[in-house]
């Protein structure tokens, strides 16, 4: 495991509107909001910024999901051009759906003109009839993750004609330019079941959980740490948490039952609790009523939060 400073990120609005978190004032912002957040992000030490990744929401879903999600690539490529340190995190990109060689190409570019900020955070997905449209087979999207983690490997590392053969994806001979401007572009693998545990302890770089409370993510960075030892894995691994939502000082509107909100040392004791359970990396989302506000809450937790997390 990696060690060291608590770091923070933090899933963008607007880019994702699933009725689960998005905000009122999501459905009417626009590039500009994006834009001007993505910079207070930057601006505030935040370790990264993530975008989500679903093609098409069908009928089904689409009122409890919305179907406004933003292309990650197209988005984050967009907002590497108006940051200039924070890293850009796919949350979660659903590889399966596509040949690695592709995925290959757009991440190998967005690292390459982003200067080497590129994390790549991958998942299984859930929707079946996005797999289905797509000719992905949604019944082995675990295997398809697994082979596509490999694949990816292989096309996003120094070989400028990787190599590689598997049961769902072969490629050799075939050369792809520009390459990352990583030596190694680090994979983020999410999801919170036993497969997607067992996935990101083998094969990833780090964990990214998906809304496991507190008391449930001790057993899970355990198994983690078991796994990877068993394996005899030595290499860095960064484990993840989502917080709950966050409001810095005290509140003047109903922020929910669930939010964390208060004076900031109060905060950072609470979010300290997260680095005693052997979390590296804490993705926060902020309540607020308009992108005013939530860049004011994104300056003051980077002004007054951050400094007392470590």
């Amino acid at each position: 495991m990696t060690s060291g400073r608590l770091a923070y990120g933090m899933q963008l609005p607007i880019q994702s509107q699933s009725t689960l978190y998005a905000e009122p004032w999501e459905a009417d912002a626009g590039p500009g909001d994006l834009a001007e957040i993505a910079r207070a992000a930057d601006r505030g030490g935040f370790d990264y910024i993530a975008c989500c990744d679903h093609v098409a929401i069908p009928r089904r879903l689409a009122g409890a999901m919305s179907t406004t999600w933003y292309d990650p690539v197209a988005t984050l490529a967009f907002l590497a051009g108006v940051t200039e340190r924070v890293r850009l995190l796919s949350h979660v990109a659903v590889v399966g759906l596509r040949h690695p060689l592709l995925s290959a190409k757009q991440y190998a570019t967005l690292d390459h003109l982003s200067g080497g900020r590129l994390v790549l955070g991958v998942g299984a997905g859930h929707v079946a009839e996005e797999f289905e449209a797509l000719g992905a087979d949604f019944e082995r999207r675990g295997a398809l993750l697994d082979e596509s983690i490999d694949a990816l490997r292989a096309a996003l590392g120094p070989d400028e004609f990787p190599v590689h053969k598997g049961v769902s994806f072969a490629f050799e001979g075939l050369g792809q330019r520009p390459r990352p401007a990583q030596a190694r572009v680090p994979v983020w693998v999410g999801g919170s079941s036993a497969p997607a545990v067992r996935r990101a302890a083998l094969k990833g770089d780090g964990w990214l959980p998906q809304g496991d409370p507190r008391d449930r993510l001790p057993e899970k960075i355990a198994t983690l740490t078991r796994l990877r030892a068993e394996a005899g894995i030595e290499a860095p691994f960064t484990v993840g948490a989502l917080t709950e939502p966050l409001y810095v000082s005290t509140p003047t509107w109903d922020v929910g039952r669930r939010t964390l909100s208060g004076q900031p040392e109060a905060l950072a004791e609470s979010l300290r609790a997260y680095a005693a359970m052997g979390v590296h990396q804490i993705q926060v989302r902020f309540r607020s009523r308009g992108p005013a506000e939530l860049i004011d809450q994104t300056a003051a937790f980077a002004a007054d939060v951050a400094p007392h997390l470590n």
